[in-house]
């Protein structure tokens, strides 16, 4: 079991409803109103044991709290043939996110958060050498974690299989060989990679990529932060989905 925590993220774990819940913990100084009763609500709904404790005591699990800590089961993984399964569900062509070996908590998060907005079918992570679905990442995504499918898997295997099945991988890089988004159609079947925040994608990575992405920059600095770059990407995708 684990501890997540914030009013949005446990609220939204609560909402989605895809893991175990024993616990819910409230400061004994916040009112019950508003998004705190709402979880309040959901957590009474689904038999969740509601405590009011002291602050201090959920201070000792984790500082920025806003006043409640759920305790929660394992974040459960899904397989990248889940994600297809959803989009054929959906009616829509496949929108995937590939992160490779992405490391930073916040970066990832806010990841998610951005491919739950624009309407990704599901993410895809390396087994090791990454981030993973852990509660501050729950915290800094805003609790879309928790309604989104993500995968772990052999991002090579993951991305040929893809291919097979008439995905296009298209890997966001800054290199002069990558090509601007004007040259690019990303209104179909796609799946984007975003590499780590020093290295970009790895070497076999890349290579297996069917294009390579590049934002135009103006300013005096020569890179974008990690999230950043992939959340410009995937809002491009998103556009150009929604208006092909």
């Amino acid at each position: 079991m684990e501890w997540l925590y914030g009013r949005n993220p446990v609220y939204e774990a609560l909402r989605a409803g895809r893991r175990k819940f024993t616990t819910l913990r409230i400061a004994d100084n916040v009112q019950l109103k508003g998004r705190v009763n709402d979880i309040r609500e959901l957590a009474m709904a689904q038999s969740v044991a509601v405590e009011k404790v002291p602050r201090k005591k959920l201070d000792e699990i984790v500082k920025n709290n806003q006043g409640v800590a759920l305790e929660a089961g394992d974040y459960l993984y899904s397989d990248v043939a889940d994600i297809l399964d959803l989009a054929v569900e959906r009616q829509q062509a496949p929108f995937l996110l590939i992160l490779d070996t992405l490391q930073d908590p916040q970066n990832f998060g806010s990841l998610l958060r951005t491919a739950e907005i624009v309407g990704v079918h599901g993410v895809v992570l390396p087994h090791r050498h990454t981030a993973t679905v852990t509660p501050a990442v729950v915290n800094a995504s805003s609790g879309a974690s928790e309604h989104l499918l993500i995968a772990q898997g052999n991002l090579a295997q993951t991305i040929e299989a893809l291919k097979q099945n008439d995905i296009w991988v298209v890997g966001l890089d800054g290199g002069e060989e990558a090509q601007l988004p004007d040259k690019l159609r990303l209104d179909g079947a796609i799946a984007l990679v975003v590499g780590n925040e020093g290295e970009g994608m790895r070497r076999l990575v890349r290579e297996s990529c069917d294009l390579l992405l590049r934002l135009p920059m103006r300013g005096q600095i020569d890179s974008l932060n990690a999230a950043v770059a992939g959340s410009v990407a995937l809002y491009l995708a998103w556009q150009a989905r929604v208006y092909r």
